[in-house]
């Protein structure tokens, strides 16, 4: 007799014990993945995109700046008005948002030393490049001043390719090494803690059920009511638990996964655009190296949409087969790129049809590139160049425009999607673990209670 309340009551300290351990794991993991998903929103992505947008308004700072020079004539004698106005005006917005995003990532990268010497970098070297541009577009409003300004800009346009880019694409590439860490290291403590919670879950499931056993031999009852809901309770915490952690884990992934990978290689594809787009402007302005700077355009035409073997001259034929051959079937894909990255990763409703117009009008864009190249050839400089910086219908410009706009399309698909993805995520840890812990609460309460009439018995 005096055996029985022992083993009773040792049961039942193993139940509480088992339920805090239950408890302790719920609440480390709910602070854990909501700790998570606070860097993820508020510290890896914003840095990421703040330096995709550092990568890209460089580029476009530097196409504008050969448009205007383009656009001017000599001092302003022959001048293409409207493109001019346009170039000055984007130049500066570009302008602003460089020094923009160059401050929010000197205030992100406090306390990361690395980081920091990376954006003093940055700004140094910015205010050089500005210097250089200031000198061209200077030396561009002297009569006869255009090979000086020429000269200036392409030295201002060495320093951006061969430091500023390199030192924007580095910030994008390891805050975006960052956030995948963060992904890795809480997906796996996810996957742990799920499968230590079932471990809990089958020692409570146990534990309550040997004290059922034990109480229907010693009093002949089948079922101790408070250990039932006891039980009960335990199951609710053990489904509500399982369910926050494996939604935060799959929300995880979507968001990194399935919309961020995407919005990366988005962001990426639009600084190329932007790049290749300034290589264009610079083939016509700079006529003593042509040669490189169609070299150059080819070669980010091949990191957007890579065709083995493809030379401009067969690019938009070879571009139009791939691109046939693909929608025939998606599993047909004889390309690379960043635009190749998107399809393989296509996810969300409306991304396939929208991913698909980008890369329809990346070809038009293409093409106009030809026409470019075809009038310069022909001697029709001033022709190539109306149609090459033009912003009205038909033009390059525009063209270029319409690209931009379905590339922002899809990429805002991807942004959405992970905006809802990070929600819902947060959602699971704030909406579910709090019930599991009341659930798990109640389960200890019931134990005792359904235990205390019995052992009564024995005082």
């Amino acid at each position: 007799m005096e055996s029985l309340p022992a083993r009773l009551r040792l049961l039942r300290g193993a139940i509480l014990l088992a339920t805090a351990g239950t408890a302790a794991l719920l609440l480390v993991a709910g602070v854990s993945a909501s700790g998570t998903w606070e860097a993820v929103t508020s510290h890896h992505t914003p840095r990421t995109v703040s330096a995709a947008d550092l990568n890209l308004a460089l580029n476009d700072m530097d196409a504008q700046a050969a448009n205007s020079l383009l656009a001017n004539g000599d001092a302003g004698k022959g001048r293409m008005t409207v493109p001019y106005d346009k170039a000055v005006r984007l130049y500066d917005e570009a302008r602003r948002a460089v020094s923009r995003e160059l401050r929010t990532l000197a205030v992100a990268a406090e306390g990361d030393p690395e980081a920091q010497r990376t954006v003093e970098a940055l700004t140094d070297d910015f205010a050089r490049y500005q210097e250089l541009i200031g000198r061209a577009l200077e030396n561009d409003t002297r009569a006869g001043g255009k090979p000086a300004a020429v000269d200036d800009y392409r030295t201002a346009t060495d320093l951006l390719s061969q430091r500023l880019l390199p030192e924007a694409r580095s910030l994008v590439e390891a805050n975006d090494g960052q956030f995948e860490a963060a992904y890795a290291a809480e997906r796996s403590a996810l996957g742990t803690e799920s499968g230590l919670l079932l471990a809990l879950g089958v020692v409570l499931f146990a534990a309550l059920g040997l004290l059922q056993w034990h109480l229907a031999r010693r009093f002949h009852r089948i079922l101790n009511s408070g250990l039932l809901a006891a039980t009960a309770c335990v199951l609710v915490a053990v489904v509500l638990g399982s369910q926050a952690l494996t939604t935060t884990s799959e929300q995880l992934r979507v968001a990194r996964r399935d919309a961020f990978d995407s919005v990366v290689a988005l962001s990426r594809a639009r600084a190329i655009a932007y790049d290749a787009n300034a290589d264009e402007s610079r083939y016509l302005l700079d006529k003593d190296h042509r040669g490189s700077h169609e070299a150059a355009f080819l070669t980010k035409s091949q990191s957007l949409y890579g065709i083995e073997g493809a030379e401009l001259a067969s690019y938009d034929r070879q571009l139009s087969e791939t691109w046939q051959a693909y929608q025939a079937d998606h599993e047909d894909r004889r390309f690379t790129g960043e635009f190749r990255r998107e399809l393989d990763n296509i996810t969300f409703a409306g991304e396939r049809a929208a991913a698909e117009r980008t890369v329809e009008a990346y070809a038009v864009y293409q093409r106009d590139d030809r026409t470019i190249r075809a009038l310069a050839s022909a001697g029709r400089e001033r022709d190539a160049v109306a149609f090459c910086i033009s912003w009205d219908p038909g033009k390059s410009n525009a063209h270029f425009g319409a690209w931009m706009s379905a590339l922002d399309e899809v990429t805002e698909i991807n942004r959405s999607a992970f905006a809802q993805a990070a929600r819902d995520g947060e959602g699971a840890v704030t909406g579910l673990l709090p019930w599991a812990g009341v659930a798990l609460l109640a389960s200890a309460v019931f134990t005792v209670l359904g235990l205390r009439p019995r052992l009564a018995e024995f005082r």
